[in-house]
């Protein structure tokens, strides 16, 4: 005989309580185990192939491992060196720029930026804060980047979490289910395939469509010759994880600088113009109906809420699982109001409501 719904929702909702409870008090020592596992999830399907393919599952993890070890790690470790280099600069040349968007704001609208005017004086003071803390904001950057992503996780814990990860995975996923209460396995299962899909069609498909994106735009907007070109075109790529933010921030940031680098020459800012729509229009076309597909995704109010909320409560390992705990609850949504529509509260009492009126 199952439970009772009330002590069914007591236990879960213990259960819950929980892992916010673990993940507040211990979320800088779970985080290389998250992101770990993240990993881990994010390339079994990679280690699924090679089985098929005739490989052990041993030899699948190896030739992962080895692969990401020997393409993946030099070239993120470039990346990063270069990143930290333009953004140094960029800080650097940051008020400078602003001074001539000033400059032009006051040539363009003399009658609204008189030296009177207190948006002047606004524009001004600013200008002069960034100018004296540039440095600084550069160094608070880059010391909290590396707090988070701390060499450490990325060199040696994280990836060996992920190896073992991968490497059990399966029977990792078959002992879960074991342990699953026989009543509502049947149930669990289900919402458990449903949130895979979820997870498989958005974040596997979205992080690829944002790796390809972040690519292009970096390397176009290189070629062209913009100044900063690699870090726009990967805060593009990155954003584009959360629909519409991407293009938009990107656009907004690469466009700004080929105005101030290329203002004598509008065909370049019409060319950085051109290397986002057509990046929009491959993503919208092609990229996010092949790689995402038409599963249940995620709505991006609800995905930048969730990113928000938890980022703020529990920082980068917060961060790490806004998305699974989003795409959960979407799905416990789902089923909830599945439940209610075929229930007799929202369907009503049928025939018994016919024999007592």
């Amino acid at each position: 005989m199952a439970l009772p719904v009330a002590i069914q929702l007591r236990y879960w909702g213990i259960g819950f309580a929980i892992f916010i409870l673990l993940l507040w008090v211990l979320g800088d020592v779970l985080l290389p185990f998250i992101a770990g596992m993240a990993i881990a999830y994010f390339l079994d399907p990679t280690a699924d192939r090679l089985e098929k393919w005739g490989f052990s599952r041993v030899l699948a993890t190896i030739t992962i491992t080895a692969v990401v070890l020997l393409v993946a790690l030099p070239l993120f470790i470039v990346l990063v060196r270069e990143l930290i280099q333009q953004l140094g600069l960029l800080a650097e040349a940051a008020p400078n720029m602003l001074a001539g968007f000033r400059e032009f704001l006051i040539n363009t609208f003399p009658a609204i930026l008189d030296e009177a005017s207190a948006l002047r004086s606004a524009i001004d003071a600013f200008i002069q804060n960034l100018q004296a803390s540039s440095g600084t904001i550069a160094n608070y950057v880059l010391s909290s980047a590396f707090g988070v992503l701390d060499a450490v996780l990325f060199l040696v814990i994280a990836p060996v979490v992920a190896f073992y990860m991968l490497l059990d995975w399966d029977r990792m996923i078959a002992a879960i289910d074991s342990w699953l209460p026989l009543d509502h396995r049947d149930t669990i299962r289900g919402l458990s395939r449903e949130l895979d899909k979820t997870m498989a069609g958005f974040v596997r498909g979205q992080l690829t469509v944002c790796g390809i994106l972040g690519i292009f735009y970096a390397l176009a907007l290189m070629l062209v010759g913009l100044q900063f070109g690699l870090i726009v075109g990967i805060i593009a790529g990155i954003l584009t994880f959360i629909p519409y933010v991407g293009s938009v921030i990107g656009g907004a940031l690469s466009i700004g600088l080929a105005l101030f680098q290329f203002w004598g020459t509008p065909e370049w800012i019409a060319v950085v113009v051109v290397i986002f729509v057509v990046g929009q229009m491959v993503e919208g076309n092609f990229l996010t109906p092949k790689l995402v597909g038409g599963s249940v995704g995620l709505h991006p109010v609800w995905l930048l809420f969730a990113l928000s909320a938890f980022g703020t409560l529990f920082g980068f390992t917060g961060m790490l699982v806004a998305v699974p705990v989003a795409a959960g609850i979407g799905v416990f949504t789902r089923f909830g109001l599945k439940q209610y529509l075929s229930g007799k509260l929202y369907q009503g009492l049928g025939d018994d409501k016919g024999n007592n009126a």
